[in-house]
């Protein structure tokens, strides 16, 4: 069975478009996310302006920042400082990566805790090391776990094998499945004996971005198996997995594209309005 990411991630918009409508009837006031990006990254702009545009399908102010390459990074620190003290903006997301040139934990570390809904602050990870149940979550990882919540999908005492150690994948991801009870192995691509360790997985996640990195050897038979991975082939989006094989061996698995990117978005989406409704209080 396939894990929907796209139609969950529908059901998820429609129930925040709905939300930001009555709020905005009952006060006028609406949550608003500005979008800082550096340098000429093609697949960055693509990510920012699909974020923008959902922005604007679901009743959100959103604000684009694009700096050339060539900026300082007193520049982005100084407009980062201004989206902090500016009451119509609610999130504040950089689009990563930045260009080698910057400090990249400088500057993430200067958003406000509680405008930063991509939860990459130190302040934000703390909270999510720490369970705190209010706090926000980082938006792929939090989307991997609705998702298969959605399918009914039990943690307690499952093993769950993640291979990709990424601090915006891999560790918080390995956090929160912690936090729901599973017993939790992180690898890379350079772990020994990997195949080994994937295939005691209940529920496989690879985020390594290496095309048909996951084979069918490496998965054992009625596994829940979540591609992060997005790469492209011969003008294909691709995920980590060899799909067509490993699908066969599956219970559950993302398709890609149409699995974890959509929910990634959504859950952007929801961390803004979660955010403004913390910030209005």
């Amino acid at each position: 069975m396939i894990l929907d990411g796209k139609k969950f991630s529908s059901e998820i918009r429609v129930e925040i478009k709905d939300e930001i409508g009555n709020i905005y009837e009952k006060t006028g006031q609406k949550p608003g996310l500005a979008v800082i990006i550096v340098g000429e990254n093609p697949a960055s702009k693509v990510y920012v302006n699909s974020k923008i545009k959902t922005c604007t399908e679901l009743g959100m102010t959103s604000r684009l920042h694009s700096l050339n390459g060539d900026a300082e990074e007193h520049e982005i620190l100084d407009l980062i400082k201004k989206l902090n003290e500016d009451k119509e903006i609610d999130g504040i997301l950089v689009q990563l990566p930045l260009p080698a040139k910057f400090n990249e934990t400088n500057i993430i570390e200067a958003i406000s805790p509680g405008k930063d809904v991509d939860c990459f602050t130190h302040e934000n990870i703390g909270k999510l090391f720490l369970n705190e149940k209010s706090s926000l979550k980082p938006c792929t990882p939090q989307g991997i776990v609705e998702l298969l919540k959605k399918y009914e999908v039990e943690f307690l005492g499952k093993k769950v094998v993640i291979v990709g150690r990424s601090n915006i994948v891999g560790k918080p991801l390995a956090l929160m499945f912690i936090n729901l009870g599973a017993t939790v192995t992180v690898c890379n691509s350079h772990t020994q004996n990997l195949g080994e360790i994937t295939k005691e997985a209940d529920i496989l996640i690879s985020a390594v971005g290496k095309s048909k990195f996951i084979t069918a050897d490496m998965v054992k038979q009625g596994a829940i198996v979540v591609d992060v991975g997005i790469n492209r082939v011969e003008g294909k989006l691709v995920g980590d997995v060899d799909y067509d094989r490993v699908c066969e061996k599956t219970s559950l698995i993302t398709p890609v594209p149409g699995g974890v990117g959509p929910m990634t978005i959504a859950i952007l989406m929801k961390n803004t309005l979660e955010a403004f409704k913390n910030n209005k209080k």
